[in-house]
């Protein structure tokens, strides 16, 4: 980017200049996040181990195989946080779930040992991953070697930096662990007890300079806007702490106030919430000062640096899309280890079960955990390959569906506005369009009705 560009951005930026234009009736639908097609919403005990045993032996010989592993637990549970987790404050319970991973891991090893699959990619997520004690992670990484010894896999975690210490960082050096995602959401002091995630900026700062000396190569921050009380202002002032630092790449979410499915968002004064057109102008903020200091927009809410490698699969049209977001993992098969882990095959999607004792007793049974879950048409594959790719790349080839003029009749809206448009039967998102893209990829989502489960916000 020349740097009379970047100027240009910094001075928008800095004046609050409106870059997209707000459209409150295309944003007045909530719509799901799109992780996956069919969403979880769509997920009824109907699907379950014997639909997942038998997705196991559709994986080819010599399949490419990411593997995602769920510690459901944080030490301090924090009021905002959507994720299937609890206290670790009871070291049986800790114990006993770490007993039925290994033995997940090594029945699942088992059944596909004989296909010989190359693992691209071990994601650990939570809950955090560093509420257990650095030798147990450690012991989950030899376990997964020995069950699935194909392949180089890249390693990433997520990590609570409350809870992180110098003897992770020895762990993560010798685990040979490159990737990894720091809790960050806001530097405000007056946002953070808001959300009731406290942690001073000397904290971030040691632990990203562990995880630079430990051999992270791609550091992710995970930050927020839309929280109770939170102005553009104070979210300029968290992101221009978090470029200082220098992390490679950058999520930035809205925040989602669902306390009838969360009961801990109670706590959050729901009263201080900005509202929708703040929010629209939170997340325009971000984009404008992100990209004036030099990272790249990878789909709405990711941003990274150019020479990361979500940037540069989302330059050469490879970005991909699945439970842990955008990615440049190309790994087909996803399989999930852990509580509520989600595993992803062409032709169906499942769940574990969510209970963490419930798992456990499925486990000790010598089961399989899939307790939920959807099957995939080919209509659904289609419409998740259009999604995904509006998603990623902007555009989607809509001649694969068999009748495409309702979702051109639902797109229309859009179309006055000219945030999408059509040449043949290549549908494109206009540069503006971007805030609005979950809701146009909604147009392409069959389960989707008025009366629905509540989703977060578009923006």
């Amino acid at each position: 980017m020349r740097l009379t560009e970047v100027k240009d951005r910094r001075r928008a930026a800095d004046r609050q200049v409106f870059m997209w234009t707000y459209h409150q009736d295309l944003l007045a639908r909530p719509v799901p996040r799109y992780t996956s097609f069919p969403t979880a919403a769509e997920f009824t005990g109907v699907v379950g181990a014997a639909e997942y045993e038998a997705a196991l032996r559709t994986v080819p010989p010599g399949a490419d195989v990411s593997l995602y592993v769920h510690i459901p637990f944080c030490e301090q549970i924090c009021w905002y946080c959507g994720c299937n987790t609890g206290r670790a404050n009871r070291r049986q319970r800790l114990t006993s779930y770490l007993a039925a991973l290994s033995a997940e891991i090594g029945m699942i090893g088992e059944r596909l040992r004989e296909k010989q699959v190359k693992v691209s990619r071990i994601s650990f997520g939570g809950g955090s991953p560093n509420a257990i004690r650095p030798y147990e992670f450690a012991r989950l990484l030899y376990e997964l070697a020995l069950a699935f010894p194909g392949g180089e896999p890249v390693i990433s975690t997520e990590l609570d930096p409350r809870s992180f210490s110098d003897e992770w960082g020895a762990v993560f050096r010798r685990g040979h662990i490159s990737h990894a995602s720091l809790g960050v959401q806001t530097f405000s002091p007056r946002l953070q007890a808001a959300i009731g995630r406290v942690q001073d900026r000397a904290l971030i700062e040691r632990c990203t300079e562990t995880l630079r000396d430990s051999g992270i190569i791609s550091l992710n921050f995970d930050l927020m806007y839309g929280l109770p009380g939170q102005t553009v202002d104070d979210l300029s002032e968290t992101l221009d702490t978090a470029v200082a630092l220098s992390p490679d790449r950058i999520a930035l979410f809205g925040y989602a106030h669902v306390p009838d499915l969360l009961p801990r968002q109670r706590q959050i004064d729901a009263s201080a919430l900005p509202g929708a057109a703040e929010r629209f102008r939170m997340a325009e903020a971000g984009w404008l000062a992100l990209t004036a200091a030099g990272y790249v927009q990878v789909g709405f809410d990711h941003f990274a640096k150019p020479d990361d490698g979500l940037a540069q699969a989302a330059a050469g049209g490879n970005l991909r899309r699945n439970f842990q977001g955008f990615t440049d993992d190309p790994a087909e098969y996803l399989i999930g280890f852990g509580a509520s882990a989600i595993s992803q095959f062409p032709g169906v999607i499942v769940q574990n079960e969510k209970n963490a004792g419930r798992y456990r007793m499925r486990i000790s049974a010598g089961q399989p955990a899939a307790g939920r879950g959807v099957t995939r048409s080919e209509d659904d594959q289609w419409r998740a390959a259009i999604i995904e790719d509006l998603l990623c790349c902007g555009r989607a080839d809509i001649g694969v569906l068999p009748d495409p003029r309702p979702e051109l009749e639902r797109l229309a809206p859009f179309a006055r506005r000219g945030l999408v448009s059509l040449d043949g039967l290549q549908l494109r998102l206009a540069p503006s369009a971007l805030p609005y893209a979950r809701s146009i990829a909604a147009a392409f989502d069959p389960y989707r009705v008025p009366e629905g489960r509540r989703f977060s916000s578009a923006v």
